[in-house]
């Protein structure tokens, strides 16, 4: 089971790899968060307006992470080994492309100065009379969105957030990502409505899983010098129906 859910994650989305197939168990953070690096952008006129904020380190960033404590119904996990991989390592045949395919990646777009990622788990709903087969479609069913939090210096957490916004412009009918070695296709990435921060921007994309549309959730945040991402997937058909609210206010509620 787990070879199927690495395949179904790899051919649905350029999320990390690891994520799906860790679903089930916790693990230790990586140490390993490779160079950050992204596209660019302009900020937005309300963003260069915005008084002037902390830059987070690390430790801080580890500190203002969403726990277990404030999600009801979730369980939060430190990322493992090979879930978090350096930026090079993200690619998209579309340069502008690049912040939407990091953002879904563990990899806070542009160039934070630290950062940090949990895995947010959706606990499947108990149902006592459900048979082992449907047991284990509700668990492949559940939500898991990766979270990240990056901190900047200067206009940096603005710029990366236009970045993104641009890209959700630029990159509507799709583009090709890399995520080390396997490549995958995106073919749209949709606008969604989302409040959250001191500006939001959230997307439905689209990927290609040999054949079949597959829909996960890709929100973006910036509360002062951090930008929070929050990639969303689920192997239940169709993918993802909503965005991951409870996650992405659980997790602004802690920044602001």
């Amino acid at each position: 089971m787990r070879t199927s859910m690495r395949s179904a994650a790899v051919a649905a989305t350029a999320v990390s790899l690891a994520l799906l197939v860790t679903a089930c168990g916790g693990g230790e953070k990586s140490d390993d968060k490779g160079g950050k690096t992204g596209g660019t952008g302009a900020p937005s006129a309300s963003a260069t307006s915005a008084p002037a904020a902390r830059t987070l380190s690390d430790a801080e960033l580890e500190k203002a992470l969403v726990e277990r404590a404030d999600l009801k119904g979730y369980q939060v996990q430190k990322t493992e080994t090979g879930d978090v991989v350096p930026a090079a390592s993200v690619t998209a045949d579309k340069a502008a492309c690049a912040p939407i395919a990091h953002a879904m990646s563990f990899i806070s777009p542009g160039s934070p100065v630290a950062s940090a990622e949990r895995k947010v788990l959706e606990e499947p709903k108990k149902d006592a009379s459900a048979s082992p087969e449907e047991a284990l479609l509700g668990g492949l069913g559940a939500q898991v969105t990766a979270v990240t939090l990056g901190s900047y210096e200067g206009q940096g957490a603005q710029e990366a957030f236009a970045s993104v916004k641009k890209a959700g412009a630029e990159c509507a009918g799709g583009f090709h990502v890399v995520h080390l070695k396997e490549k995958t296709k995106v073919s749209k990435v949709a606008p969604e409505t989302v409040t959250a921060g001191e500006e939001a921007v959230a997307f439905t994309v689209t990927s290609d899983m040999e054949g079949e549309p597959f829909v996960s959730k890709l929100v973006v945040f910036r509360q002062g010098n951090t930008l929070a991402s929050f990639s969303t997937i689920s192997l239940v058909p169709g993918g993802v129906k909503t965005l991951p609210q409870a996650v992405v206010d659980a997790q602004a509620a802690k920044l602001s």
